[in-house]
């Protein structure tokens, strides 16, 4: 993710916040408020405030894909018979059941959606594609990209 710019009621104590929590999201707050300039209790109120107000929508972790044996990345342009919005609606609440779906963009294209898919093999990618993903509502056809090296990703630690 990208470094915070100005935006909308954040200042700059905010700004360094997400900064850091970018950067570790498992930083205490004890070691957040040392970093950005803060005492404890208005780190906290803050870091609070972002969380409640959306701005921070969540921590996870991140996995090491290739050591959960998940290491063959697609991604799938789709393109639907049907585009008005009870079908995008439909398209919407199916592509959610396959967890191989990382990622789902509508996207303005010759086609519709752009998927990422995560499987542990181009076998599994083909059963994905030809089994699920072909098989949600509307989808007229679909192309594929594979992925052959991930030169920069956003879960790729340096």
């Amino acid at each position: 993710m990208a470094k915070t710019t100005e935006t909308g009621n954040l200042d700059g104590y905010d700004r360094k916040i997400i900064d850091a929590l970018v950067d570790n999201g498992r930083i205490s707050i004890t070691e957040l408020s040392e970093k950005i300039g803060l005492s404890k209790t208005p780190c906290h109120q803050r870091l609070k405030r972002l969380v409640d107000e959306g701005y921070i929508r969540g921590f996870r972790a991140i996995l090491d894909s290739s050591k959960m044996g998940l290491d063959h990345i697609a991604y799938t342009e789709v393109k639907l018979s049907d585009t008005r919005e009870a079908a995008l609606k439909a398209f919407n609440a199916a592509v959610f059941k396959i967890p191989e779906v990382e990622e789902c963009h509508m996207i303005a294209s010759s086609y519709d959606y752009l998927l990422k898919v995560r499987t542990a093999n181009i076998r599994r990618y083909r059963q994905v594609l030809g089994e699920r993903i072909s098989s949600l509502p509307h989808v007229a056809n679909t192309s594929t990209f594979v992925v052959m090296e991930s030169v920069k990703d956003t879960d790729l630690v340096p």
